[in-house]
């Protein structure tokens, strides 16, 4: 997700008169313990999206592609990859979208630039290029488009958060009319 983009649960496959297509993202997941937290948190707020959509830090938001474009995409993926090395992820405190949009996300510290290049080379493939709502901002979404009092209690509570690991890889996800996004394959960085 970038500034607030929702993940939601969208359809994919054939339309009528149309060629079948899939919806994918691709995020660096969130490892344990911190992941589970997060995405509990998410819930607490009631974040309806928090059942579907495991913590992570987007790249690339969800993209509705040509299905046959599948194999072209997940190349250009792996080159991504292989061009870029692991890199440490500090997650720390609390920050908001609001009034823009009503989102309250885990910031991320350090290894910010790290995911800005990452997300610029990923989204550079024809397949990919979509409109931005907003300027990418690598963040961790805690609560999303839930009541005020909801949006202030998460801030507060993950206001002393803190998490720090390597990230390794990064996963392309897609959706396709289940319930929650899938991971479809995990992308090793470096040589």
């Amino acid at each position: 997700m970038t500034g607030g983009v929702a993940w939601g649960v969208e359809r994919s496959g054939a339309t009528s008169g149309t060629a079948a297509t899939t919806q994918i993202g691709v995020a660096v997941d969130i490892p344990e313990p911190w992941g589970s937290l997060l995405t509990r948190r998410r819930a607490e707020a009631g974040d309806p999206l928090a059942a579907h959509i495991p913590a992570h830090v987007t790249l690339l938001g969800p993209t509705e592609i040509p299905a046959d474009a599948m194999p072209v995409v997940e190349a250009h993926l792996a080159e991504v990859a292989a061009a870029h090395l692991p890199f440490s992820l500090h997650l720390r405190g609390t920050g908001t979208f609001r009034p823009v949009t009503q989102v309250v996300f885990v910031a991320v510290a350090a290894g910010i630039s790290e995911c800005e290049l990452l997300a610029e080379a990923i989204s550079a493939a024809p397949e990919l290029r979509r409109e931005a709502r907003f300027p990418y901002h690598p963040h961790v979404t805690v609560a999303q488009d839930v009541a005020p009092e909801a949006l202030d209690r998460v801030y507060e509570d993950l206001a002393d958060f803190s998490a720090i690991f390597e990230v390794e890889a990064f996963t392309l996800f897609s959706h396709s009319g289940q319930i929650r996004w899938q991971p479809h394959r995990d992308y090793p960085l470096g040589p």
